[in-house]
């Protein structure tokens, strides 16, 4: 019967991972130790210790690399082209707690292939990596969905990010020359809500007065 080692040596998917907490590191260790078509072969607590075991002989290019974004040292978002610099065919997956949406966009555009946050389970990391190995991308649904919120918040004037839909319905309302009890009847809102909700965008807007708020809509919509 072959031993995992020679498994690895004949079918392993080869990664590398640079990650500062020993915890995670260890866990994955472990994990990984007893999958047999995936093999860890080295861990760095930087980027800088990565680089210097890649200068020994013994060293081995990995197909994938897991790579932490907050490092000590340079950081992992830092690092994405330098390392794709010196080995154009590697894969790089970011591991992280990051859950900054822009940090994700520019680890992508620095070639980054996959986002797994560190919340994932070991077996979905392992699913990640064969995914990434077999030519794909992957991201954790949780990073996704953060992602698409991201994306589409970032589609929004500001007006819109700062008031509520029924706030804006009834601001456009305000802009077009409706009195409150024209609003309230178009919009089937009682008078005195119309009230609380001018009341509540002026508060939004930072603004005291009609004139004030139905000046920013307008520049707003000039520069949207």
């Amino acid at each position: 019967m072959n031993s995992k080692n020679d498994l690895s040596q004949l079918e392993s998917t080869r990664f590398h991972m640079i990650e500062d907490d020993a915890r995670i590191k260890t866990n994955l260790s472990r994990f990984f130790y007893i999958v047999e078509d995936i093999e860890l072969s080295m861990t760095a607590g930087s980027v800088e210790e990565y680089f210097e075991q890649r200068a020994l002989p013994s060293y081995k290019s990995p197909d994938i690399l897991l790579l932490d974004i907050g490092l000590p040292g340079m950081s992992g978002l830092e690092a994405i082209p330098k390392l794709l610099t010196d080995d154009p065919e590697l894969d790089i997956i970011m591991l992280t707690t990051y859950e900054d949406e822009g940090k994700i966009l520019e680890a992508m555009c620095q070639g980054a292939v996959g986002y797994i946050s560190k919340k994932t389970s070991l077996k979905d990391i392992a699913a990640a990596i064969r995914v990434v190995h077999a030519g794909g991308s992957y991201m954790s649904p949780m990073v996704a969905r953060d992602i698409f919120n991201y994306m589409s918040k970032s589609k929004m004037t500001p007006i819109e990010e700062a008031l509520t839909e029924r706030q804006l319905e009834v601001l456009k309302s305000i802009v077009n020359g409706g009195s409150y009890t024209q609003i309230a009847k178009d919009l089937f809102l009682s008078p005195e809500t119309v009230k609380s909700h001018t009341k509540n965008i002026y508060k939004a807007l930072k603004v005291n007065s009609k004139a004030e708020a139905i000046s920013q809509y307008l520049k707003y919509k000039r520069n949207s």
